[in-house]
């Protein structure tokens, strides 16, 4: 059983957010767009479609980070610290007078990013820890993760 306390800042949601969003098919085909417009100004030398494909690569992290930021400060669930409660039936999260439990079987999938680990409940929501603030505990919870989730979800690198 791990018992973890974790507070959401801004650059752990826009990590999430960037995370998702350029692994979504939208998030690379726009990105794909982007590289092609540039290659193809420098190949036909009509330079606006730099200017075009540059916009194209950074409007979505540009977005995302004001969102993130907007989120955190507008979110009441992200003013005070979540409690994670990782155990044998799943997670637990508790904030305040609320709680939510979740078994291990109904979590979409576990990832890593160079900043967080990201627990998917749904296609759209996840859990995420901060790898800063899991200290010592990084390596237990991606163990408690990895142990209760089929391999095929699990797609975190240490």
């Amino acid at each position: 059983m791990l018992d973890l306390t974790v507070k959401i800042e801004a650059g752990d949601l826009y990590d999430y957010m960037l995370r998702h969003s350029y692994n979504s098919p939208a998030g690379i085909l726009g990105s794909a767009f982007g590289a092609a417009l540039i290659l193809f100004a420098f190949a036909t030398k009509q330079w606006i479609f730099v200017l075009l494909g540059l916009v194209m690569l950074l409007y979505l992290p540009w977005t995302l980070f004001l969102k993130s930021r907007s989120q955190i400060l507008g979110n009441p669930a992200f003013q005070e610290p979540l409690q994670y409660l990782l155990d044998q039936e799943g997670l637990t999260i508790t904030q305040g007078e609320q709680q939510e439990k979740m078994a291990w079987e109904d979590m979409y999938k576990a990832v890593s990013t160079a900043r967080s680990i990201i627990l998917y409940t749904s296609r759209v929501n996840a859990t995420i820890f901060p790898k800063r603030q899991l200290g010592d505990s990084r390596t237990a919870v991606i163990e408690m993760i990895s142990t209760h989730m089929p391999p095929a979800k699990v797609k975190i690198r240490a």
